[in-house]
């Protein structure tokens, strides 16, 4: 028999994957509407380099969970811009540092607009007590989960 928990659990995976995928979709027309030739992926790899300063290609594909071989197309397309540079590992001879470039800060910076208008639609309608709560919730999902392998 399921537990009234298991059956209001039932589709929560599902209902997580739905709500990244939306916002995903939010957050890229925003940036179409906003007339920035910038895709989701590359979005995310500037705000974490923005957020978290530089770090090699490995540990920012791992960050990200993307694979390699992506991460390196992807670093190549925002080279190409002028928005991030690689330079030597100061230790690491085989590594390269990725970061954002002077250009790419100023686009960050102009960007990262478009990705709180994406949370905002998504949260529009709740009270401040309901975004705090589910802030929370969030943070204590992923905290229990920080140990998974």
């Amino acid at each position: 028999m399921t537990s009234p928990r298991q059956h209001s659990l039932s589709n929560f995976g599902l209902l997580l994957r739905q709500v990244k995928d939306g916002l995903g979709r939010r957050l890229e027309h925003e940036l179409t509407a906003g007339g920035y030739d910038l895709n989701l992926s590359q979005y995310v790899v500037m705000k974490h380099l923005a957020q978290r300063g530089e770090m090699t290609a490995i540990e920012l594909a791992r960050h990200l969970n993307h694979n390699p071989g992506a991460m390196t197309r992807l670093l190549d397309r925002l080279q190409a811009r002028g928005w991030v540079e690689r330079r030597p590992h100061g230790v690491d001879r085989r590594a390269l540092l990725v970061s954002l470039t002077g250009d790419g800060r100023a686009m960050w910076e102009i960007v990262q607009v478009c990705g709180r208008r994406a949370i905002d639609a998504a949260l529009g309608g709740l009270t401040a007590e309901e975004n705090d709560a589910l802030q929370r919730t969030l943070e204590r999902i992923r905290d229990n989960l920080s140990g998974t392998p």
